[in-house]
């Protein structure tokens, strides 16, 4: 449950930072390779000035993904581990609102504003910046606190990760959410403390 006292600062909400994300031979080549320390100054922030932060992790339904529950690559990021009571919410599809509590926990703590930041740019977190827009909430996405993969077509044309973070920022960006950078929303939300 979200603690209502604490409604200063958006809801942070930091998706998939999962260990199995590290390993490129599965993965594939990924941009942005300060996305994890950018994802700790805001989560560093929200802690220091008693933000609501929720973490959100995938349990893969196959055995031989990274993400499989019981695998060690399903644990947390060390920096992203949660602490003092910050909700967890697992899913097993794109969507953090799916298949979850959130929607529901949001709303009953009548929190609309929301700082999302995770893995990947193109599924986990587009999706649920694409939902939380359509569901009326007002996100704020942080660019430089996400990164993807190098994506393939079936034709065997290569799609450079950097590419794929940028389309999928730019088509999220006013539609469905605010993106700015991890500077740009913590000189934002310095003053609401």
């Amino acid at each position: 449950m979200i603690d209502i006292l604490t409604q200063n600062l958006p809801v942070l909400i930091m998706i998939d930072w999962q260990q199995g994300f590290r390993d490129l031979d599965y993965w594939g080549q990924r941009n942005n390779p300060d996305a994890e320390n950018n994802a700790a100054r805001l989560l560093a922030h929200w802690r220091a000035h008693g933000g609501t932060v929720i973490h959100v992790q995938h349990g893969s339904t196959s055995p031989q993904s990274r993400l499989y529950p019981g695998q060690p690559g399903h644990d947390f990021e060390h920096f992203a581990r949660p602490q003092n009571g910050e909700a967890v919410y697992g899913k097993n599809v794109n969507s953090g609102f799916i298949g979850t509590r959130l929607e529901a926990d949001l709303r009953a703590a009548d929190r609309t504003r929301l700082v999302i930041c995770g893995i990947s740019t193109d599924h986990c977190v587009n999706t649920t910046t694409r939902m939380a827009g359509n569901l009326g909430f007002d996100a704020i996405l942080a660019a430089d606190a996400c990164f993807c993969f190098d994506r393939k077509l079936p034709d065997g044309r290569v799609f450079d990760a950097q590419l794929v973070h940028d389309v999928h920022l730019a088509s999220l960006s006013g539609e469905f959410a605010t993106i700015l950078t991890t500077g740009q929303i913590l000189s934002q939300v310095g003053h609401c403390d």
